[in-house]
């Protein structure tokens, strides 16, 4: 049983992992929007989305629990936030391929972070399986930038320093929240965790745009944006990353976020069938060694 439900939490992880892929093709098709605006609005539709599901599953929203444990909530809802917006931004600043590369390098500083604040010690099995993943994202960053045409697309050599920050910003945020979340996830069945967590999630993104922009975060109408935004509400958001979260409950952070190394992955394969950007061969080479590495991770004992 226990393993069993090592097993579930793993395929949580990983179709997470690839769900996020997701994320950034979404967020290429909505240049008019500010990372507040994406951020709050793709928030709210996981929001509605939850609530529905909750209902029509019959399920409590637990409100005696959520108030209990309100403090740890709204600390993972500012995390949660900030790795939003700098994700979001570091997409609009950086290179897609940048983004989505730095910002895995989420397993790393969860590494640090549940090693010398929560003293959980990864074994050798386990580095070994996040060291080759990560290589493997490397590698798939690389066959990447080998066949831009730098003529044509000088802008993909020039990425802006302050995406690239950015980027690295959001994996930083996003391994505190992994690490800090282990503990809720342990008290706290998944839905009425996530449903007030993207709730005081999104009131923090729309108080701080707010603030950032001097403008109320209003819902566009335009059809070429909200179905962009109700895709990334409903994929990466309200899917995946509950996923994602559910999967703490029987793996340690520093696991579920090398999950989400398939990320690359997923956006490369989105790649190819929306924007017709085919991969180098190499990329072959770059996933083999990701889900290498994560199988290494799969082997480890709870």
């Amino acid at each position: 049983m226990h393993m069993r439900t090592r097993k579930l939490a793993l395929t949580e992880g990983i179709t997470a992992g690839v769900l996020f892929g997701t994320a950034a093709i979404f967020i290429r098709f909505l240049q008019n929007l500010d990372a507040f605006s994406i951020a709050f609005w793709r928030l709210i539709i996981a929001c509605l989305i939850l609530a529905i599901i909750l209902i029509v599953l019959g399920k409590s929203f637990n409100s005696n629990l959520v108030r209990k444990n309100l403090k740890e909530l709204l600390i993972l809802s500012i995390f949660l936030a900030l790795h939003f917006i700098f994700f979001i931004s570091a997409v609009k600043d950086t290179t897609i391929l940048n983004a989505t590369v730095l910002v895995n390098t989420t397993p790393i500083f969860s590494i640090f972070v549940s090693s010398f604040l929560f003293h959980l010690k990864p074994s050798r099995l386990a580095i070994v399986g996040l060291t080759i993943s990560f290589v493997g994202v490397c590698v798939i960053a690389y066959a990447e930038t080998i066949i831009v045409d730098i003529n044509a697309y000088p802008e993909n050599f020039s990425p802006s320093l302050k995406g690239d920050l950015e980027a690295v910003l959001a994996a930083l945020v996003e391994a505190f929240y992994l690490n800090y979340g282990r503990k809720i996830r342990k008290q706290m069945a998944i839905l009425p965790t996530m449903f007030p967590m993207y709730m005081l999630t999104a009131t923090i993104v729309g108080v701080l745009g707010i603030s950032a922009t001097n403008k109320i975060l209003t819902l566009p109408t335009e059809a070429e944006i909200i179905l962009p935004l109700v895709g990334l509400g409903i994929l990466p958001t309200a899917a995946a990353h509950t996923l994602y979260f559910s999967s703490l409950l029987n793996l340690k952070s520093f696991e579920t976020a090398t999950m989400a190394l398939l990320e690359p992955m997923g956006a490369t394969v989105l790649g190819i069938i929306f924007f017709q950007e085919i991969p180098a061969p190499m990329f072959v080479f770059g996933a083999v060694l990701i889900l290498l590495g994560i199988f290494f991770i799969a082997k480890e004992k709870s």
